[in-house]
C-alpha cells in the first residue's frame, strides 16, 4: 500500500512539473518577443491555429501529434517536450529530497526561474529584467516564509530576509560585478553581461551569501571546462561569446539541493575544526 501511495504522489509531482514545463516554453518563447504569456492561448507559431486541449497536454500531445502541427503540418520542435518531461524530474528530484515542506514549493519556483532563463540566454544571449527582478522578489518572499515555518517567528523571518535574502542578493552583484570588471580587463573584452550579475543577484536572494559563493564557484569551474572545452574542439572562437546564464543555474540547481552536503565534506576535509 506504501508503494503504490508513493507512487501516486510521485506521478502527481510529475504532472504538475510538466504542465508548470508547459507553461515555461511559452515564457521561453513569449517574454523575449514582448508577448503576453496569458493571451493569446498556446497555438502554432507557423500558422497561429490555436491548440486543442488534448494537443496541449504536457508530452503526450506532442507524441500524440507526432511532432506535427495538426493543422499545417509544419514540425513542432522536440524541445517542447523534453523541457516538460525535465521540469517534472526536477519536481520530482526535489520533492525527494526535501519532502513536503517549505523548501520543496520556493526551489519549485527557484528551478522554474532558472530553467527559463537558462533557455532564453541560450536563445537570445539575454536575461530579461522582468525574470531576474521578478525572481529576485520572490526569492526574499522565500527566506521570509522560510524563517516564519514552522516557529512563526517574527524576528526569525527578519533575519532570513536580512541576513541571508537582502545580503545575498547584494553580494551576488557586487561580486560578479567585481568577476566581470576583471574578466573585462583581462580580457580586452566585456566578460560578463549585466543579466548575468542580475542572475547571481537572483541566486543569492535564493540561497543565501554563503552558498551563493559555492554555486558562483561550480558556475565558473563548469562554464571554464565548458568553454576551454568548445575553444579546444574549434566549436567556438576564442572572441566569440557563450551565454554564462545556464552556469549560474547549474550552480544553484546544484548547491541547492547538495549545498550543505558539498560544504560540509569541504570542511571537514581541510578545517576540520571549523564550525560552520
Amino acid at each position: 500500500m506504501e508503494i503504490i501511495f508513493n507512487s501516486l504522489v510521485s506521478a502527481i509531482v510529475f504532472v504538475i512539473g510538466s504542465a508548470i514545463g508547459s507553461f515555461l516554453n511559452v515564457v521561453v518563447y513569449r517574454v523575449p518577443a514582448g508577448l503576453s504569456v496569458i493571451h493569446p492561448p498556446s497555438r502554432c507559431p507557423k500558422c497561429l491555429n490555436q491548440l486543442r486541449t488534448y494537443e496541449n497536454i504536457p508530452v503526450f500531445g506532442w507524441l500524440w501529434l507526432r511532432g506535427r502541427c495538426n493543422h499545417c503540418r509544419s514540425r513542432i520542435s522536440a524541445r517542447y517536450p523534453l523541457v516538460e518531461a525535465a521540469t517534472g524530474l526536477l519536481f520530482l528530484l526535489i520533492f525527494w529530497r526535501f519532502g513536503v515542506t517549505v523548501q520543496t514549493l520556493g526551489f519549485w519556483a527557484l528551478f522554474s526561474w532558472l530553467l527559463a532563463l537558462s533557455l532564453i540566454d541560450c536563445d537570445t544571449m539575454t536575461l530579461p529584467n522582468s525574470l531576474t527582478r521578478s525572481g529576485l522578489v520572490l526569492g526574499l518572499v522565500f527566506q521570509i516564509a522560510k524563517g516564519w515555518w514552522p516557529t512563526f517567528s517574527l524576528i526569525d523571518s527578519v533575519n532570513y530576509l536580512v541576513l541571508d535574502g537582502i545580503l545575498g542578493a547584494v553580494v551576488g552583484l557586487w561580486l560578479f560585478d567585481a568577476i566581470g570588471l576583471a574578466g573585462t580587463i583581462g580580457l580586452g573584452q566585456n566578460a560578463m553581461g549585466a543579466g548575468d550579475t542580475k542572475l547571481a543577484a537572483l541566486m543569492g536572494a535564493w540561497l543565501g551569501w554563503k552558498y551563493l559563493l559555492l554555486a558562483g564557484f561550480i558556475a565558473c569551474l563548469a562554464g571554464a571546462f565548458a568553454g576551454g572545452g568548445a575553444i579546444a574542439l574549434r566549436l567556438l572562437d576564442r572572441r566569440q561569446p557563450m551565454p554564462f546564464g545556464p552556469f549560474l543555474a547549474l550552480g544553484a540547481a546544484i548547491t541547492a539541493l547538495w549545498g550543505e552536503a558539498i560544504l560540509s565534506s569541504y570542511l571537514q576535509l581541510f578545517f576540520p575544526n571549523f564550525s560552520f
